[in-house]
């Protein structure tokens, strides 16, 4: 009995797969299958030709230069380079291995600002005013042009005059740096904005501002000139600070901002809207 029933479960099963008295194909003949996948190549057509004019449509939308939609900063965010995690840059001046990285770091990322890289991509800009490109009617002025920021503008942090920076002897330079914002216009009175840099040990603040001679700015005052702003492209700007006059085997804690005439409001959330805080020690045995 049991071998009859396997027997009777495989022609059942054959049956099905292949029934030669119906000419049926698991379950359906030829013009069943034929309508089944009619319908889904039609369906499938259908989706694919809904999710092409979507794309399509909303590619319409999208500019090639500049974001249909953006978020409204109040205040650009800050970042200094050489950045580690956590902000801190901490070497031992007698180990040239521990502050070897630095160097390094601030060689790549001031590699596009040389001289000859910022002639040949970028136009020399009139200072102390935006470097708008208006389009010309319906012919879009586009790619636009970026305003040169020359590596020489460093000075002695620009890593041509002191390839260490200054962390060689103890006067170590940090860039600072702002972040693009497209249509940033940060000044109402045509003056540049500037950064102003504290350095505070443990709670007594040792080293204040701009006019305090432990701290150089570079380009002089700190300032990040006007042409650099308002386009999509432009080469971000940077404020090289040196610190001249640190004791040694101490930690500073520095404190960076944005001063501007457009009253950047500094938010005490974000850390890094507008201002950038970074702790400095220089060790030595």
């Amino acid at each position: 009995m049991a071998k009859d029933d396997e027997k009777k479960e495989s022609g059942e099963w054959k049956e099905f797969f292949w029934n030669p008295r119906t000419h049926e194909l698991l379950g359906r003949t030829a013009s069943s299958w034929g309508l089944i996948l009619l319908f889904y190549l039609v369906f499938y057509t259908f989706l694919a030709g809904m999710f092409c004019l979507t794309m399509y449509v909303m590619l319409l939308t999208l500019d090639d230069y500049k974001p249909t939609w953006q978020d409204r900063l109040a205040t650009p965010g800050m970042m200094i380079r050489p950045k580690s995690d956590p902000l801190e840059i901490v070497y031992n001046l007698e180990k040239t291995e521990s502050w070897d990285s630095y160097i390094q770091a601030l060689d790549n990322f001031l590699a596009p600002y040389n001289d000859s890289q910022q002639a040949m991509k970028n136009d020399a800009c009139i200072p102390d005013q935006y470097f708008i490109q208006e389009d010309s009617g319906e012919v879009r002025n586009n790619p636009k042009r970026s305003c040169q920021f020359n590596r020489t503008m460093l000075g002695s942090c620009s890593g041509l005059e002191d390839r260490t920076y200054g962390y060689q002897e103890g006067k170590p330079c940090v860039l600072i740096k702002l972040n693009r914002v497209i249509g940033l216009q940060p000044s109402k009175d045509e003056k540049s904005p500037y950064v102003s840099c504290s350095v505070e040990k443990g709670q007594k603040t040792a080293q204040t501002n701009e006019t305090s001679a432990a701290v150089e700015y570079f380009p002089p005052n700190g300032t990040f000139n006007l042409y650099f702003f308002y386009i999509v492209n432009y080469s971000q700007p940077l404020v090289a600070v040196k610190f001249t006059d640190l004791s040694f085997n101490t930690d500073f804690n520095v404190e960076c901002r944005i001063k501007s005439s457009s009253l950047f409001k500094i938010s005490e959330r974000d850390k890094f809207a507008g201002r950038v805080n970074f702790k400095l020690r220089i060790n030595k045995v």
